[in-house]
């Protein structure tokens, strides 16, 4: 194998596959990057059995052959070179030399032979959508994901399509995110499981500057394909809980209030709630008036925001975090929040946008507390 190529096209595509490439396995092949030359093209691949990544840089291509080389290694090596051209050569013993201008590196590759190939997913029936849609989706849900191993299911995302509309679903037992867009195209309705690594890697390739972004999916895989780039994850199998079962229909107050005036309170509020337990922080919701306290063996602290609100007054207490994890990916000006009782779920939904829920339990308070 023997080719030219930019040194800064070649370390972007290795910022990419490496996010695929796992330091713990016990394959020692999974913790390189396979590299094969072929019609003007450098392919690039990642994979850790659940996730990978394949990318492509252009290339001049002098003599095709491929290889395996160590991520770690060929990164820093890559990044440390001037932003010139790279020349990487490799000879049947899978030695492999890397010159750029004044420095060359000589390291040990590793036959490809046996490096796990991505599965093949039929990319005739392609769903398609803004790239930045689906980077604000993943954005607005996927911190609600289970850490909890022993649910596994919850560590994904439900993603849900039905006629034109999309939707990704997230909860972890004391919250639930929905964000709902369009797609471009209608093929067929579907419900399939979505890692949450899977998704949090896909934001973060997702630049916003890419047209277009298709996924395609069977029942084992899902593959999304943005530019160059193919991101292929394994789905988590099973049933995802009805989530639309769990979202209360009845409620007897709602409160409209500034977002970002009760996001800086309660930012406020939660540096004496860390203090405590479970980062609680205390509503008392009356006409025109909310009223957030926290409590902790450091000190006390009191706010006050201005709201509008219709039904009775309620008191009513929450974990500080689980709140503001919704309000850093609000984007409205005004958001409203539905309550029922003060051991029921609260639901909050941006004032302009219909597509996001977000739904958090109470945190139960004695009447001494």
């Amino acid at each position: 194998m023997k080719l030219l190529c930019s040194q800064k096209d070649l370390l972007q595509a290795i910022n990419t596959v490496q996010r695929a490439v796992s330091q713990r396995t016990t394959m020692p092949i999974l913790k390189g990057i396979f590299l094969e030359t072929g019609n003007g093209k450098l392919k690039l691949v990642g994979n850790d059995l659940e996730l990978g990544i394949e990318t492509y840089v252009d290339a001049q291509t002098i003599e095709e052959g491929s290889v395996i080389i160590d991520s770690r290694l060929f990164g820093e090596i890559v990044r440390k070179l001037p932003e010139s051209y790279i020349h990487i050569e490799s000879d049947e013993l899978n030695n492999i030399t890397i010159k750029c201008e004044h420095s060359e590196f000589t390291l040990k590759g590793h036959s490809p032979v046996e490096y796990p190939q991505l599965p093949e997913l039929d990319e005739g029936l392609l769903y398609e959508i803004e790239p930045q849609k689906l980077k604000d989706m993943i954005r607005q849900t996927v911190f609600a994901i289970s850490q909890d191993e022993t649910k596994p299911l919850l560590m994904g995302e439900l993603l849900e399509i039905q006629g034109s509309s999309m939707s990704l679903v997230a909860l972890d037992g004391y919250r639930l995110a929905i964000s709902t867009s369009t797609i471009e195209n209608s093929i067929g309705d579907i419900n399939v499981i979505i890692p949450g690594k899977a998704l949090m890697e896909i934001n973060r390739i997702i630049s916003g500057e890419e047209d277009s972004l298709s996924m395609s999916f069977t029942q084992k895989h899902a593959l999304f394909t943005l530019g160059s780039t193919r991101i292929i994850t394994r789905l988590l199998e099973g049933e995802f809980i009805n989530y639309k079962q769990i979202i209360p229909k009845d409620n007897s107050l709602v409160v409209t209030s500034s977002r970002r005036d009760l996001q800086d309170s309660i930012e406020r509020a939660s540096l004496l709630a860390r203090e405590g337990r479970n980062n609680l922080i205390k509503f008392s919701i009356t006409d025109g008036l909310m009223m957030i306290t926290s409590n902790s063996e450091v000190g006390n602290v009191y706010e006050e925001v201005n709201v509008r609100l219709e039904g009775e007054n309620l008191e009513i207490a929450f974990n500080s975090r689980y709140l503001l994890d919704s309000l850093k990916v609000l984007e409205s000006e005004e958001m409203n929040m539905y309550f029922s009782s003060s051991v029921s779920p609260c639901v909050i939904k941006p004032a302009d946008n219909p597509g996001y829920t977000y739904m958090l339990l109470p945190v139960r308070i004695s009447s001494g507390s």
